[in-house]
């Protein structure tokens, strides 16, 4: 098999590569880097069956030879991004999915987009159900992101309806682990840095708001499930044991031993005060379910932190 990873040096699709060369594929990872870093993909150079390109998705794509899997996972995806790159993120989601799905097309390859759970908005509906259509401010600082991939789901069905694209679409839910940037921006990443160097842990609002929070591996496993399913239409991968903010910021202090103490800021705009995801789908459907409890995940990854702080 050979298969396209575009975003495939970034935090989950530097795993992807790893896993699908690990699986036999060879893998062509394309990246332009304007949030991946080559750090995540170095120890895959040398290797036959990986070939990294740096090229920008929303320009014409052109991979010589057989295709039979595209995994579309380019786009800026930190709360820090959605002021910094607004266009660009933007841009991915709209030409950047167009692009790769004609790439798609030409190749008649399999196509699996990866979407979020921030299609759901500030959700009124609790947990997410594929089937709930969402709350979301289309001209909020987050929508610049949501829009983005809720205009990518449509393409993506368009495509598999007009042209009969083989089509896939996962809607990932907060996920963490090793190679996630620091400066994310994201709690996790945010707490763990700050706990390691004996920083205030910043919490936004009074820590009440939920997260559900899935460990790098599960999300894999979720995604070659899905990949090698039948399913066309969207699929919910996350953990549904549900915590609050400060709950994980408590926990994060002790897992670390640190000595950080816990400060709160204003809340952002359109935050999400609950996000858990309804996962009876993947269980039904592609036989998946979570399994990597948050204290194991959390302890991997900060034992990662730790060697790059």
């Amino acid at each position: 098999m050979r298969t396209v990873v575009t975003g495939g040096a970034g935090f989950i699709g530097s795993h992807l590569c790893d896993a699908l060369v690990r699986d036999g594929h060879d893998v062509v990872c394309i990246d332009n880097l304007i949030t991946g870093n080559l750090a995540n993909i170095e120890h895959l150079f040398g290797n036959g069956q990986f070939r990294f390109i740096k090229h920008d998705v929303t320009e014409f794509i052109h991979v010589p030879g057989d295709v039979h899997y595209i995994l579309h996972f380019a786009s800026p995806a930190s709360p820090v991004d959605f002021e910094r790159v607004p266009i660009q993120i933007l841009k991915v989601g709209a030409l950047g999915t167009h692009k790769v799905l004609g790439l798609a097309r030409a190749k008649g390859a399999r196509f699996l987009l990866a979407s979020t759970s921030e299609c759901y908005g500030d959700p009124v509906v609790h947990p997410q159900p594929e089937t709930y259509w969402g709350n979301v401010n289309p001209v909020g600082i987050r929508g610049v992101y949501d829009e983005a991939k809720r205009f990518a789901e449509a393409m993506t069905m368009a495509y598999h309806r007009f042209h009969g694209i083989d089509t896939r679409i996962v809607r990932i839910f907060n996920t963490y682990g090793p190679r996630m940037r620091p400066d994310d921006g994201r709690a996790i990443p945010a707490f763990i840095s700050q706990a390691l160097r004996g920083e205030a842990i910043t919490v936004f609002g009074d820590g009440s708001q939920t997260r559900s929070f899935q460990y790098i591996d599960d999300l894999i496993r979720g995604i070659f499930a899905l990949m090698k399913s039948d399913e066309h239409l969207p699929v919910n991968i996350g953990n549904q044991e549900e915590y609050t903010i400060a709950q994980l910021a408590q926990t994060i202090i002790e897992l670390t031993g640190s000595r950080s103490r816990i400060v709160h800021r204003d809340l952002p705009p359109d935050d999400p005060k609950i996000r858990q995801p309804d996962i009876t789908k993947a269980r039904s459907v592609l036989g998946w379910e979570p399994r990597v409890p948050l204290h194991e995940g959390l302890l991997r990854t900060i034992e990662w932190f730790k060697t790059r702080l």
